[in-house]
């Protein structure tokens, strides 16, 4: 049995459970890559996430690049309070808005 799950709960929702820790990061990636690749926007719930670490934070980082360099937008919600304390001590908390490439984006009505 895993240490994690990740469900896709369809139109590039997902939920992460479980652990996202230096024993799951790595694996965690790796589930994603395919589950995310059809997807130009993607919000992963991280609210059934019990146990995290620094490692965590680097996954979250990591999806970001990964979304700034193939042009897609990645959001994440239900972020876990230790997640947010250590992107705040490391002074990256910045770096967790920067997937929302289109966040708050109104598309203007026709006018005619």
């Amino acid at each position: 049995m895993s240490d994690f799950a990740l469900n896709d709960l369809g139109d590039g929702k997902f939920a992460l459970s479980g652990n996202m820790t230096f024993h799951t990061a790595g694996e965690i990636l790796r589930v994603s890559e395919a589950m995310f690749e059809e997807h130009t926007r993607i919000e992963v719930d991280l609210g059934g996430v019990e146990r995290t670490d620094s490692a965590g934070l680097a996954l979250l980082l990591e999806w970001i690049t990964w979304a700034n360099h193939t042009v897609r937008e990645i959001q994440f919600t239900n972020t876990p309070a230790k997640i947010d304390a250590i992107a705040k001590t490391t002074e990256v908390d910045s770096l967790l808005r920067k997937g929302e490439r289109w966040a708050g984006f109104i598309e203007a009505p026709d006018s005619a």
